[in-house]
Order: C-alpha cells, then sequence, then structure tokens
C-alpha cells in the first residue's frame, strides 16, 4: 500500500508533514487531523518503529483520536500528533528535538505539540528553544512541566465513573484494579488507587517500576508478569502501555468486569468493542477517559494554575458517565457512544464556523500572544 492510500485509510487528514534532517537523525512525521475547533494540539512520541510504515499508521490513528478527545472533552482544540522514529534510550540529543521544533514552528500554529510517550518535559525544552508552540514544558519556562499526574487523575475519575456504572459502588476500597504499564501515567494511577484503598496488580516490562511500588505499597500492591496481567481475574484492568491490546486473542482472556485506563488506541479494531459489549464487560472509550493531560496543557493557554487544571480533570467523570448513558439508550457499544458525543459537537461547532466567520475559535494571532513567553 502506498503512502497516500495510507493516509487516505485512516481518516481526512487536514494535513500530513514528513520532517527529516540527515545532520541530527531526524525522521519524523506530523499529522493534522482537524481543525474545526481549534489548532491541533498532541503530543510527540518517539518510538523505535519496525518500518516507517509503521510510524505513519500510528500517527494517524493517535491524530484522529486527538481530534476526538479533545472535542468529547469539550475543549476549543483540533486534532495533531507527531511522531520521531527513533530509539528515546539511545538516540536522543539536543541537536534532533531543535531541528523537530523547526519543523513545528513552520507550521505557525497550526500544530502545537506536548509531552508523550518516549519524550520528557527536557525534551519540550528543546523544542521550546526553536518554536512557541509546545506546551508541557518546564514550569520554569512559564509551563506546566508533566501534564501525567494530571493525566493520571483523570483516568482515575473515569474509572470511578465505571465503578459506579457497572460495579454500582462510588468507592474503589477493596476493588481488585489491574494496571497495565507502569509508566508516568501508570505509575502516578497506581498512587492515586492506592490512596483510594483499592488492591491493585501491576505489570511493566521494567521489573525495577514494578519493584518501587511493591516497596511503597507492600500489603495493596501485587507484582504480576507482563504476560499474565490480562488475563488476572479483576473488577476493573486498567490499560495504560501501548495500544491495541483488545483483540482477537486477549478478548478470550480477558477476567474483568471494567477496562478503563490510560492507553491510547486500546482497541485493535473498532469490532472489538461490539465484542466487549456481548461479553458484559463495559469498556471506558480512551480518548474519553485519558483526557486529563490534555485539558492541563490546555490550561496553559488561559494563564496556568495547577489546582484549576487538576480540578478540569475531574470533568472526566461526567464525560464518562454522558457516554454509558448514550449507549444505553441506543443499546451500542461505549467506543460508538463516544464517537457520537464527540462528532455531534464537531458538526454543531462546524455549522456556526460556516455561519459565522469571523467568530472563529482559532485565532491564531491571539494564540501567538499568549505563547510570547
Amino acid at each position: 500500500m502506498g503512502t497516500f492510500e495510507v493516509i487516505e485509510k485512516y481518516g481526512d487528514h487536514e494535513q500530513v508533514v514528513f520532517c527529516h534532517d540527515k545532520s541530527v537523525g531526524l525522521k519524523a512525521i506530523i499529522a493534522i487531523h482537524d481543525t474545526t475547533l481549534g489548532p491541533a494540539l498532541g503530543g510527540t512520541r518517539m518510538w523505535p518503529y519496525k518500518t516507517e510504515d509503521e510510524a505513519l499508521i500510528d500517527v494517524l490513528r493517535l491524530s484522529k483520536g486527538m481530534t476526538y478527545k479533545a472535542s468529547a472533552a469539550g475543549l476549543n482544540l483540533g486534532g495533531g500528533k507527531a511522531v520521531i522514529i527513533g530509539d528515546p534510550k539511545k538516540d536522543k540529543t539536543e541537536g534532533l528535538f531543535r531541528a523537530f521544533g523547526q519543523f513545528v514552528n513552520s507550521l505557525n500554529g497550526r500544530y502545537i505539540t506536548a509531552e508523550d510517550v518516549g519524550t520528557s518535559v527536557v525534551d519540550m525544552e528543546y523544542i521550546f528553544m526553536e518554536s512557541p508552540w509546545v506546551t508541557g514544558i518546564p514550569k520554569s519556562f512559564g509551563g506546566s512541566g508533566d501534564p501525567s499526574p494530571f493525566t493520571a487523575h483523570g483516568v482515575l475519575m473515569g474509572i470511578k465513573a465505571a465503578a459506579e456504572f457497572a460495579l454500582n459502588t462510588k468507592s474503589l476500597k477493596g476493588l481488585n484494579v489491574a494496571v497495565q504499564g507502569l509508566g508516568h501515567v501508570g505509575y502516578y494511577l497506581v498512587e492515586y488507587l492506592a490512596a483510594e484503598g483499592a488492591h491493585i496488580f501491576i505489570a511493566d516490562i521494567d521489573q525495577e517500576k514494578a519493584t518501587t511500588l511493591k516497596e511503597k505499597h507492600t500489603s495493596q500492591v501485587t507484582i504480576v508478569s507482563p504476560d499474565k496481567i490480562l488475563s488476572t481475574p479483576c473488577d476493573i484492568l486498567a490499560p495504560c502501555a501501548m495500544g491495541a491490546i483488545i483483540n482477537d486473542k486477549t478478548l478470550a482472556e480477558l477476567k474483568t468486569k471494567v477496562i478503563a485506563g490510560g492507553a491510547n488506541n486500546q482497541l485493535a479494531e473498532p469490532r472489538h468493542g461490539q465484542n466487549l459489549k456481548e461479553l458484559g464487560i463495559l469498556y471506558t472509550p480512551d480518548y474519553v477517559i485519558n483526557a486529563g493531560g490534555l485539558m492541563n496543557v490546555f490550561s496553559e493557554l488561559e494563564g496556568y494554575h495547577a489546582d484549576r487544571a487538576m480540578e478540569k480533570t475531574k470533568r472526566v467523570y461526567e464525560n464518562c458517565m454522558k457516554v454509558f448513558e448514550i449507549a444505553k439508550k441506543e443499546n451500542c457499544p461505549t467506543q460508538s457512544a463516544a464517537d457520537k458525543l464527540a462528532e455531534d459537537r464537531l458538526k454543531t461547532m462546524g455549522q456556526l464556523r460556516k455561519r459565522h466567520p469571523g467568530k472563529d475559535a482559532r485565532s491564531f494571532s491571539t494564540l501567538k500572544e499568549v505563547f510570547n513567553r
């Protein structure tokens, strides 16, 4: 399949930019999916993709997911994403990220980047040296820093909504929660769950992370091998690693009543949402439950305050409940219900833009003033 055929298959994107700088080893792709609601905001992921097609497919799927995430969260942002092909443990350099920052800057605010899998606040600082169009930069630069605690708190709110809807309880105390992946979000989520009194099964390919959490919460945390976590009997499964973990193979292994985690693109294919419905497993759509980080970085556009940003993440609870109610009313998979919630807002706002073009929320000139830190 050719490059343009791949782009056509994975959504009606407005712009796809291939970024290459041989001198620093940069190979990256920026995908802008939709700017109906505002400039495209989405993180930059660094990952050792096996092929360039794999990287392209990932950035196309992720950028579309960001459009839906922002819409469902009620934010005036569009959807975008970027991927850098490389091993974050070996290939990071200042020059690579500053070169990438120049490509971001060339888009003049149509795409605003942030931290994601494989990148850090320090990496965002390098990008910021070349472009103002970056959020989640260090607090010393006027940013909000690491968005992971806010993403994790939003996931906690979604877990609470799912527990109330499916398990008829407003408390997580005593519930068994299996967390797959102990990256930034998964790690903070375990901390929040421990504070709520849950019993947590954890798994990560980095054994040191698992051991650290076990030592901090001896009586509440149980370590499980990564290949067993999805089949661990639990009340709630919280995927917080890579995507596509709900697939034809893993469906038969699930022993949970609820899936509610921070990973992106958890369903390998949309049909797996219907499969979960038939199994009686409540799926909390990923782009609704993991919107807390986006809410946090969006707060930078308003004048950042951490307490206000954390308060915003509580809206994830309400948004998840909206999705569950739509799914119940229309007897459809929750993923379809989330899509409807997001698409209805995109349609409504798109029509308003056409009727009142002078009222377009995508005021990039105004944003320039905000980003003139």
